[in-house]
């Protein structure tokens, strides 16, 4: 028999069950609102559950920048940052973060704050050092990324469309999304730039910005991804829903189509 899963003193059949009742709560409330007690000692449960603290970035922002192997893992993490077990909690509030999520945070009785995912701590995802260093790239690009994916619909657009560049299909913006094209996948940048730069993960530092993105702390090192990344991607817009294996595209050379960061 299924053994129920039990944070504080409420048990759920399903962890599916338990996620539900933690989107409800975060969904009942409006930005900068505090919980009120009952949902408060909620979250305190949830918390004893498992303390491993994380912001979660939107999900259809993530589609449109990231290739189909990573968008699953990328949806439940973004970031790690678990403070002493000796702070103590004051108040939980919902927070406004990147693309207007919404995101539980937690205030210290000495002043400091950082935002909480119940998806993360139901789920008892892991955290590592090489999912950190790669959403840090992620987000070194992330404005690149758009700006190449606004540029060509500038370029091409048709009363609000443009055709995707694997399929054909006049695409709205929101049913298209910027693709690293083969071999050069996202994934396989970031390893080479790890090996030729001989970096050390356990000694990367993080910090966030003003749009709770996590960064690298070393700004040079943003930089050098950026230069990296525009040296080595071959960018397509592509329709969501085109598979990320394509013949053809096993090719080194950049053809006439692909797209790059200026």
């Amino acid at each position: 028999m299924r053994k129920p899963l039990k944070i504080g003193q409420k048990e759920y059949k399903f962890k599916k069950d338990a996620i539900t009742h933690y989107r409800k709560i975060l969904n009942s409330y409006e930005f900068n609102q505090s919980l009120n007690t009952t949902d408060f000692k909620d979250l305190m449960s949830l918390l004893d559950y498992d303390y491993v603290c994380y912001v979660i970035e939107n999900e259809d922002e993530l589609i449109d920048e990231t290739e189909d192997e990573d968008i699953d893992e990328l949806r439940e993490f973004l970031y790690s940052n678990t403070p002493s077990n000796e702070l103590i909690i004051l108040d939980i509030k919902i927070a406004k973060v990147q693309f207007n999520t919404k995101c539980f945070e937690l205030f210290y009785k000495d002043g400091s704050s950082e935002y909480i995912s119940y998806l993360m701590i139901i789920n008892n995802a892991k955290y590592t050092p090489e999912k950190q260093f790669n959403v840090a790239c992620r987000n070194a690009i992330h404005k690149d990324i758009r700006k190449v994916k606004q540029k060509f619909f500038d370029d091409n657009s048709i009363k609000g469309q443009v055709k995707c560049q694997e399929t054909g299909l006049m695409s709205k913006w929101i049913e298209l999304t910027v693709d690293h094209r083969q071999p050069n996948t996202f994934s396989i940048i970031v390893d080479r730039f790890k090996e030729v730069n001989a970096i050390d993960l356990v000694l990367i530092e993080y910090t966030s910005n003003d749009q709770n993105h996590i960064i690298f702390k070393d700004e040079n090192l943003t930089e050098k991804f950026r230069k990296y990344h525009m040296d080595k991607a071959s960018l397509r817009i592509v329709r969501t829903e085109c598979n990320s294996s394509r013949t053809g595209l096993a090719r080194l050379k950049r053809t006439s189509k692909d797209l790059t960061i200026q």
